[in-house]
């Protein structure tokens, strides 16, 4: 289970990039509103994405698809925030508050969990629509700095809130790396990183 920080509509990409470029094409658990996106939701379902119906009595069964997908052999990419953040600045930050579906699955599956932080994305799209879309037309022209920092696989704990207490950390570790490759300036460790 690959578990990362969520922090633009942009990360998703450069994140499955990094792990293409190291041969890892993980299925995606993603917010089910992306499969009504024209062609996106072709993608999503061709490649056996898991989508996740948040708020409903569906969503516990994202986890089950999962479970199925990683007893097969897939490597699985999953958000442990579940949403992005409620912020339209550009800046860098520890992520948010983690979901506990991530140490569920990794007890339910026994599969390790691999931390990985990204940093620069919202350089490539934040803020509201109209900033998001001029931000993804100019960002070849802008390069902006972007750094994907993957951490050394891990056992959660069995129980669910000190496993995701434990990923949450080992993720904003890895962030915390990736930002400080690409210069940008983040908070004291425990400053703002408490919920």
């Amino acid at each position: 289970i690959i578990v990362a920080n969520h922090t633009s509509l942009a990360d998703p990409g450069i994140v499955l990039a990094a792990l293409r470029r190291l041969g890892v094409e993980p299925v995606v658990m993603a917010a089910a509103g992306l499969w009504r996106v024209p062609v996106l939701g072709r993608l999503l379902e061709r490649g056996g994405h898991v989508p996740v119906h948040r708020g409903t009595d569906r969503a516990a069964s994202a986890l089950d698809t999962a479970a199925l997908a990683l007893g097969n052999g897939r490597h699985l990419l999953i958000y442990g925030e579940g949403r992005l953040p409620c912020r339209t600045d550009a800046a860098e930050a520890p992520p948010e508050v983690f979901r506990s579906g991530l140490a569920r699955l990794a007890h339910v599956s026994g599969a390790p969990v691999v931390p990985l932080g990204q940093a620069g994305a919202r350089r490539v799209s934040s803020g509201p629509c109209v900033k998001q879309i001029s931000g993804f037309l100019t960002a070849p022209a802008r390069r902006p700095r972007l750094h994907v920092h993957i951490g050394a696989p891990l056992r959660l704990p069995a129980e669910v809130g000190a496993a995701t207490a434990a990923a949450r950390a080992a993720v904003t570790a890895a962030w915390r790396t990736a930002a400080h490759r690409i210069g940008e300036p983040v908070p004291l460790a425990g400053s703002a990183e408490q919920p």
